[in-house]
């Protein structure tokens, strides 16, 4: 593994200076690789992920750092103290892959069979692992406290809310926790571009099922059955009406629909029809308009055809909220990294979702995306996140590393030396 230096002819911090974490990311940057490259090769899923806990605590150790294991996931608290009093700030990698094959041809691809860091977790988690080694050499500096949140089930299993429901912010009053900060990897933006906004960052994401209950019986004869599957795909498109007319347009939602199953063989009229799918939305009020929506299209349209259905709604992750102070604090120490050229204040928000949102509910603080697309590729050909085909530029994870760092150390006052 190379030690190529990032430039920082572009880095400087408020006093004119360079930015020193970016070399100092470059002196952990082959321990990071290396960690990346394992949890990359032996991807884990859901809260339970102990092989990945292992690896992560092997690269702690010989830190002075606090760690609390969480007992009901694979989760991890680890409490940096400086040598001054002062607050606790907050940093977060979730660490768990995603239930799928992976079709890339890196030397490190997955072993695990349809399992895969797709949304570019195991760079999270070794991006993070450089920051707290960075700032456990900083101790002296510090007043205050740097909790590192590594925490498993950001892949729809709620790992944020179990860790938060255990304990995580609990801290005690004489250091409070007064920010936190993330920072989430894409396959599709361009190396080492930083993109963030205030207000909402990222969308909620629901889930629904819609079963249709007719009467079943012979194909050719329809009219002795109440048959559930027109009825099935006249729910669909209505709802697509519902997001064009009903949901406006300057606070969106999107309603996907991603599965209908019914039906047996071909002369048979089967007797219910089952949709499922995903809501999003970027605000509460647009998040319950969907939700009660749905619940009317659906019910009317089978009233109509003399039918009964089962509307089942659930509710994934809330809307991800960035405080708009603090995300202003997060883009100016991001251009004390890397330069004003690297860093985007995004006009809208992403319709995926996170659950980091449920700590943001909780503390003031913002997330931001961090591109590590490879060099030379097209942005619009790249594999985005989640796909089979994604691939991650090891190269800019120093500027994550940097970043981490830097948000902590001038959150708790530190200047960027």
């Amino acid at each position: 593994m190379s030690k190529n230096t990032l430039s920082t002819d572009d880095a400087r911090d408020q006093h004119g200076n360079p930015a020193g974490l970016l070399e100092q990311a470059n002196d952990v940057f082959d321990d990071m690789v290396k960690m990346r490259r394992d949890l990359h090769e032996w991807p884990e899923i859901s809260n339970h992920l102990p092989r990945t806990r292992d690896r992560v605590l092997q690269s702690l150790e010989g830190l002075p750092l606090d760690i609390t294991l969480h007992e009901n996931t694979s989760g991890i608290a680890a409490m940096l103290t400086g040598d001054k009093p002062g607050p606790t700030v907050l940093l977060r990698a979730d660490m768990d892959a995603l239930p799928m094959p992976e079709d890339t041809d890196v030397p490190f691809k997955s072993r695990v069979e349809n399992a895969m860091h797709a949304c570019g977790h195991d760079t999270h988690t070794s991006m993070l692992m450089g920051a707290a080694k960075i700032l456990s050499a900083r101790k002296a500096d510090i007043a205050g406290r740097v909790l590192f949140m590594f925490q498993p089930g950001e892949e729809g299993y709620n790992g944020a809310s179990e860790m938060l429901n255990e304990g995580l912010l609990d801290v005690g009053t004489e250091s409070p926790i007064t920010g936190a900060f993330a920072i989430h990897a894409a396959s599709n933006i361009p190396g080492g571009f930083l993109g963030l906004k205030g207000g909402t960052m990222m969308a909620s994401s629901d889930t629904f099922v819609i079963t249709v209950k007719g009467k079943g019986g012979h194909g050719s004869a329809p009219h002795f059955t109440l048959d559930p599957v027109p009825v099935a795909c006249e729910i669909v498109q209505a709802l697509q009406t519902l997001v064009t007319r009903r949901i406006d347009v300057f606070d969106p939602g999107v309603i996907t629909v991603t599965q209908i199953h019914t039906g047996t063989t071909s002369n048979v009229i089967p007797e219910t029809a089952m949709i499922n799918g995903t809501m999003r939305a970027v605000s509460e009020r647009t998040r319950t308009l969907i939700h009660d929506g749905i619940r009317r299209v659906a019910e009317g349209i089978v009233a109509a055809h003399d039918m009964d259905v089962d509307v089942e709604l659930n509710f994934g992750y809330d809307v991800t909220v960035n405080d708009h102070d603090f995300a202003g604090f997060a883009a100016d120490v991001a251009t004390a990294v890397s330069g004003d050229r690297n860093v985007r204040l995004m006009e809208n928000p992403v319709m995926g979702a996170e659950d980091f949102s449920y700590v943001l509910n909780r503390v003031q603080g913002a997330m931001m995306f961090l591109g590590l697309m490879p060099e030379g590729m097209d942005i619009m050909k790249a594999a985005p996140n989640h796909s089979n085909r994604a691939i991650y530029a090891e190269d800019y994870m120093r500027r994550g590393t940097a970043v981490y760092s830097a948000m902590a150390l001038r959150h708790l006052g530190v200047a960027l030396s």
